[in-house]
């Protein structure tokens, strides 16, 4: 998806509702840092560092840690639902179910959230789910001219090979190699 069509599922999302407080939030999060939807399930309050502005990603799936700034209207969209969304409960997850059970989501919660915006918003995709918006993410990223090396450092891959399979979205960037024109993005 473009950066205009994640707008636009991020519009969708009613964010005056008890629901759409943490879908936003959790939005945010995929589209902004690109996090897998297990990533946003299982983070926790102690993964926030409010004061240093700072957001830990632990246990990513290459076995590292990684750690963000903490995005102002990400932090906006997590405080207002910690504040006016979130039930009271003891657990330490910063997302919780928002019917009784009051236990931490699981990923597929994130996944099918995902997938529920982007058919909302009225956006065709292969496949609609959390994904969608970490590729959105990345192809933000390339429109940037990030390297690809600053990129999977970003999203957490192990391996540069995780992050050349993005390369097939990055057009631009694949037009100006074949017109003889872009030895500098290899």
């Amino acid at each position: 998806m473009s950066w205009e069509q994640v707008e636009q599922v991020l519009a969708g999302i009613d964010r005056r509702s008890t629901s759409g407080k943490p879908d936003y939030a959790m939005m945010m999060l995929l589209a902004t840092y690109g996090l897998r939807a297990a990533e946003v399930a299982t983070l926790t309050l102690d993964d926030i560092d409010w004061r240093s502005e700072r957001l830990k990603i632990r246990d990513r799936k290459a076995g590292n840690t990684t750690t963000y700034p903490l995005s102002a209207a990400v932090g906006a969209a997590i405080i207002e639902y910690l504040k006016n969304g979130r039930p009271a409960t003891t657990c330490r997850e910063v997302f919780m179910r928002c019917c009784a059970p009051h236990a931490p989501i699981g990923s597929a919660a994130v996944v099918c959230r995902a997938a529920h915006f982007i058919r909302k918003a009225g956006i065709s995709v292969p496949r609609a789910g959390s994904h969608v918006l970490r590729h959105s993410c990345v192809q933000r990223l390339l429109n940037a001219n990030f390297p690809l090396k600053h990129i999977g450092d970003y999203v957490g891959h192990r391996s540069a090979s995780s992050t050349q399979i993005y390369g097939k979205i990055a057009v631009e960037q694949l037009r100006e190699v074949a017109l003889g024109n872009g030895e500098d993005v290899l």
